[in-house]
């Protein structure tokens, strides 16, 4: 009875199962298919609508990009038809508003990398030191208590930033420097800096969270410590990643408004000194908004040139971060 039992378990395994039984050649002949013939799946109501939903969604989304970059590239060949591209991409000085106009936005784009540049140099560094030590030092009670509230300072709205940067910064960077004006790239970079170190720390951790663990012990094994692991290892592999974070958080401080409008000035100068005030090209977009200027006007159409100039340099930062992902990135299994 035994026997007959496990022959029959046997042949119904082969029925039911993926693979069927081994032919002379030595492999497995595919096995029957489980799917019942004649009968369909049953769909429920609604079901067909979501796949047109979620593209109407999709093409939304795709529809206001392509509607915000034809009113800029609309207003903005309006403007170059009265100013030259090379004037306006080369020139020195940036008067638009006052006479004898120039158009030149060098000065510009010198304060935008200015403040931008500063705010990289502090919050990089600090930033994927803090991933560093929350993915590969940070007891597990201290890494869920910290990265919340790391993340928190990602929800401060950026208007309290600059009004931080103007009331506090400032005040401390004119007792250590004198010659510091009230309004400075330096405080600007500052509050900037914290405010993107959030995306810089936890993007960064995420991406080393997801390296294989079999990575870190085989470096212990060979007899690494910790911080050669962390930085030898986990780094590396993690670059991708910690790249893309660093390059969208850039991109982030290029395209602030309200920190610059607020602390860095509104004087366009070329100057590398960050104890001068600057304006950035978004502080010139929140000038020419306030409504002063008249509609139509060429004053006018600069807002719409320096936006497009604005769109391209953070799409180039965006488009570097997706390439340099897609080049280093690493998959595990």
């Amino acid at each position: 009875m035994m026997g007959v039992d496990l022959k029959a378990g046997a042949a119904a395994g082969q029925d039911l199962g993926a693979e069927g039984p081994v032919g002379e050649s030595g492999r497995q002949a595919p096995g029957p298919s489980l799917s019942v013939p004649g009968r369909r799946r049953v769909e429920r109501p609604g079901e067909r609508a979501v796949p047109l939903v979620l593209a109407l969604f999709g093409l939304a989304s795709i529809g206001t990009t392509a509607g915000i970059v034809l009113v800029l590239v609309t207003e903005a060949v309006a403007f170059f038809r009265h100013v030259p591209v090379l004037e306006f991409l080369t020139g020195t000085r940036w008067t638009p508003l006052f006479v004898p106009r120039n158009f030149g936005v060098l000065p510009l784009v010198n304060g935008t990398l200015l403040v931008a540049a500063g705010a990289a140099l502090v919050a990089l560094p600090v930033g994927l030191a803090t991933a560093v030590y929350l993915s590969e030092y940070a007891p597990t009670r201290v890494r869920r208590g910290l990265k919340p509230v790391l993340e928190v300072l990602a929800g401060v709205p950026t208007v309290v930033y600059g009004y931080f940067a103007l009331t506090l910064v400032t005040p401390a960077l004119r007792a250590v420097f004198p010659s510091a004006g009230v309004f400075n790239a330096a405080s600007a970079s500052l509050a900037m800096a914290v405010m993107i170190l959030p995306m810089v720390a936890s993007l960064s951790e995420d991406a080393m969270r997801a390296v294989p663990d079999s990575l870190r012990q085989g470096a212990f094994a060979l007899g690494a410590t910790r911080l050669e692991v962390a930085t030898g290892v986990v780094l590396p592999a993690a670059f991708s990643g910690v790249a893309a974070a660093c390059l969208l958080a850039v991109s982030r401080a290029v395209g602030e408004t309200m920190i610059v409008a607020i602390a860095a000035g509104a004087t366009a100068r070329l100057t590398w000194n960050p104890l001068d005030s600057v304006q950035t090209m978004t502080g010139y977009l929140v000038q020419v908004s306030l409504g002063d200027t008249p509609h139509g006007s060429v004053e006018y159409q600069t807002l719409f040139a320096v936006g497009l100039l604005l769109f391209v340099m953070t799409l180039f930062l965006n488009l570097a971060a997706r390439a340099m992902v897609g080049r280093f990135r690493q998959v595990y299994r």
